[in-house]
């Protein structure tokens, strides 16, 4: 492969690698199959960028002023660059390297590596043609070949919870979101590597494992699966305690993922199922292309199938053209359905997107109020779905230690923190736990007397 004839160039001295992550999971799991395509170099994680060999951000850019955030943080950067003499390589990697590339470049010329998304599997590469050449490099075209096919199968344990990305890219195109043009069309992972992938981390220790993709109910194998015939075959791992996947889309449930949902213990009671608007009028202008009633009707056959599911969702309050009524009846399908959890957003204007010029943009001042109207009543169902917990015992899977001493902390069936009184030697494992108590972000608990095995 001419990245690895490339890279063979590069002395394979000990250097310091440091990613910087911001966003989604999926940017978590992109930050860590980047050291690992660069470990081959000599490159070892560092805990600070101070000093470090190579620095990456890994970008994101979902959230409003994206680009500029970027920028504020190459300032910071440039500056420890200037202590190493240069030295230093900074590279800009994620969705604002693949929408801003010859802008960072303009702005920050100090900046040695842009690169998109979808070739992080060149950097090796990168790397070689920037201490060759002195100048900066940049890859943002969407390349022929999948990136995965190129990734090293050796990797860093990413420990007891681990991330897999399965499916990237975007085919939606709703109003508001720049996915598509950052991340390219849906593309899906073959099954036979996704299996493959997912023995290697329980292997090395993960019993859980969430599924990524933009889309990631869009997954089609090459082997004609669906991703309900996916989580039944990672089912049968031995000791994988448990399934999870996100972000779904609601026109890609389909019934044999209905059927997993009712069928498969160690696919978690818990989904996040975006829904974005609660009114018809908005979900058509946010080109959804489903109903909220849709919606309603999808919630239902899911806890038709797992009657102990929680749901989680999105919603963007002030798009374009949204008026008191259409607020509203966001308001109304939070009550009608009821969320464990959910994440809220004011409407930002992403550049290049069709809601970006779109009339009758919502005043600030009542995008602000909807807002934390429809906070109020999401953390109002949170709170009451955490305080129905207690009293209840279910499997917690710990991960790591609490804040206070002799404190352990896990997460529940729906990923709620929980902490308990115990020993270090049940990390990593799953016990059951009796909830006591609720706190404003977490559930407080006492372990069974009879301890469960990992």
């Amino acid at each position: 492969m001419e990245a690895g004839r490339e890279a063979a160039t590069i002395a394979t001295a000990r250097k310091r690698l440091h990613v910087i992550t911001w966003g989604c999971q999926m940017n978590v799991y992109d930050s860590g199959r980047m050291a690992d395509v660069l470990a081959p170099l000599g490159y070892e994680p560092a805990a600070e960028p101070d000093g470090a060999d190579m620095v990456i951000l890994n970008t994101c850019h979902i959230r409003d002023k994206a680009a500029e955030k970027v920028f504020s943080e190459l300032g910071r950067l440039r500056r420890l660059k200037d202590a190493t003499d240069g030295r230093m390589i900074l590279a800009v990697a994620g969705c604002v390297a693949q929408a801003e590339g010859a802008e960072i470049l303009a702005r920050a010329p100090y900046v040695d590596i842009v690169l998109g998304p979808q070739t992080y599997h060149k950097l090796p590469e990168m790397v070689a043609r920037a201490a060759r050449a002195g100048g900066a490099v940049i890859e943002t075209d969407f390349p022929a070949e999948d990136k995965f096919d190129y990734l090293p199968e050796k990797a860093a344990p990413q420990g007891i919870a681990a991330f897999l990305t399965i499916q990237e890219g975007c085919d939606k195109f709703c109003s508001f979101c720049v996915v598509p043009y950052t991340r390219g069309a849906e593309q899906s992972r073959s099954a036979a590597t996704v299996l493959a992938e997912a023995k290697r981390l329980v292997d090395q220790g993960a019993v859980e494992i969430s599924l990524l993709g933009q889309n990631v109910n869009a997954w089609h194998g090459t082997e004609g699966w669906g991703l309900g015939r996916l989580l039944r075959a990672l089912a049968e791992i031995q000791g994988l305690r448990r399934l999870r996947y996100t972000t779904s889309h609601p026109r890609d449930m389909d019934d044999e993922l209905y059927a997993a949902h009712r069928d498969l213990p160690n696919l978690m009671p818990f989904l996040h199922l975006p829904v974005q608007s609660g009114s018809d009028r908005i979900l058509q202008a946010m080109n959804r292309k489903h109903t909220a009633d849709e919606y309603r009707a999808i919630v239902g056959r899911l806890r038709d199938a797992r009657p102990d599911l929680a749901l989680s969702s999105d919603f963007i309050v002030g798009h374009p053209g949204e008026t008191e009524a259409d607020f509203e009846a966001t308001m109304q399908l939070v009550r009608d359905v009821r969320f464990a959890q959910a994440y809220s957003f004011k409407y930002s204007p992403r550049p290049g997107t069709p809601a970006a010029g779109a009339p009758q943009q919502v005043p600030e001042a009542e995008k602000d109020r909807r807002l934390q109207a429809l906070q109020a009543l999401l953390r109002e169902q949170q709170a009451a779905f955490n305080a129905s917990c207690v009293g209840l015992t279910m499997p917690v899977l710990f991960t790591g230690t609490g804040r206070h001493p002799g404190q352990i902390a896990g997460r529940s069936p729906y990923l709620q923190p929980v902490h308990v009184m115990g020993p270090s030697d049940l990390i990593g494992t799953e016990q059951t736990v009796t909830i006591t108590a609720t706190h404003p972000n977490s559930l407080a608990g006492t372990i069974s007397q009879e301890r469960r095995r990992a």
